[in-house]
């Protein structure tokens, strides 16, 4: 990380930066915000919790102009959560700047949003089916866009954000710049989108395993039952302040349950939450009036929730990809972070691949007199 404050911001932007105490550029802004501010296309491929928001959000911020009454910065992503989130950092960044930002999500009623577009925001976030919808119904003019923004890109790839997200950018002007950024880019999201940005330049910084050795890697072993009897003790440390991951929403509502059952300050994330009652989970996490989240990968996208200490495997991550983005919740901001992988015999061969692929070292744990310990 460079100590180097970027001499380009805004004083007003430089204030703020100093506020929040960073020292420096990440590397991903490092490499990231000079291409833009040069008007080049761009995919950047980089750990959760590396600075990815900010390497997009500061050249956006400069390149706005805040005289001109229209959209000039879009933010597409994936989930109402992460909207929610970029939003805020919007709101802190543009402040006292005569600009202003704008969340667009489905969920949301149309008619209010359709309000808030004749106030002609210069920067708009918001998903993907939404943000098609209204510059469809011609509510949010894309003519002026000076930069188009793909965060999450491999879940906006997916089948059921892809033609919207393809039509988004067909919209906007040919000269805008567009990037896309993500934990992991596979090789079929980074075609896909140099079919639709044209030239760009590809980041990756590779600091996973970088990133993954500042955790360290669990695993019990035992059947269907004791999987869920270890889940119960493990949720009783002192010290626990984590995230369970389920493969289904039919197992986490199970487990959710039983942890509830046990007086456990339990909330949980899945797909189907609606934008309040998900906002509500996260803020009684982030408040620590809970201290266990359940979530299925798909709600989980986008969270950032400094200080975890744990995260729970309850089903095991179905590649390297999902692994990294679990395991990417926890060790934040310096500190270290356990991940812990409850498995039956059978799931554990799968869990051997997937940690030798990634070169981490795979520890035995063990739960005893209310203390998890590993060899």
């Amino acid at each position: 990380m460079s100590n180097t404050l970027p001499d380009f911001i805004p004083d007003i932007v430089q204030e703020k930066w100093r506020a929040r105490a960073y020292p420096g550029l990440t590397e991903v802004q490092e490499h990231v915000i000079p291409l833009l501010r040069e008007g080049n296309n761009v995919t950047a491929e980089a750990p959760t919790g590396s600075g990815k928001t900010l390497a997009f959000l500061l050249p956006a911020v400069e390149a706005a102009d805040a005289s001109v009454k229209q959209a000039q910065i879009v933010v597409m992503v994936s989930s109402r959560e992460l909207a929610s989130q970029i939003y805020e950092e919007m709101q802190y960044w543009t402040e006292g700047t005569g600009l202003e930002a704008l969340m667009l999500i489905g969920g949301a009623n149309v008619k209010r949003q359709v309000e808030k577009l004749k106030k002609k925001p210069q920067l708009i976030v918001g998903t993907p089916g939404r943000l098609h919808e209204l510059s469809q119904m011609k509510k949010l003019k894309l003519h002026q866009v000076k930069m188009l923004i793909l965060d999450e890109a491999d879940q906006l790839m997916a089948k059921e954000h892809k033609s919207s997200v393809e039509n988004m950018v067909k919209a906007c002007p040919n000269e805008a710049v567009k990037a896309a950024f993500s934990a992991t880019i596979p090789p079929r999201i980074r075609k896909e989108t140099a079919q639709l940005f044209g030239d760009m330049k590809e980041i990756r910084i590779k600091a996973d395993k970088e990133l993954l050795q500042q955790m360290d890697h669990i695993y019990l072993l035992g059947d269907r039952r004791q999987k869920t009897e270890y889940l119960q003790k493990l949720t009783a440390l002192d010290d626990f302040y984590g995230m369970i991951f389920c493969n289904d929403r039919s197992q986490l509502r199970m487990q959710s349950e039983r942890l509830e059952h046990h007086n456990r300050k339990v909330v949980s994330l899945e797909g189907d939450n609606n934008k309040q009652s998900r906002e509500q989970a996260v803020q009684a996490l982030k408040s620590r009036k809970a201290d266990i989240l359940t979530a299925t990968d798909v709600a989980s996208r986008g969270l950032d929730i400094p200080a975890l200490t744990h995260i729970i495997q309850y089903d095991l991550a179905n590649d390297v990809h999902q692994y990294v983005h679990r395991a990417g919740r926890t060790a934040r901001a310096g500190r270290r972070g356990i991940v812990v992988s409850l498995v039956t015999k059978g799931e554990f061969e799968r869990l051997q691949q997937l940690t030798d692929i990634l070169g981490i070292s795979l520890k035995k744990g063990e739960l005893k007199s209310g203390k998890l310990t590993w060899r």
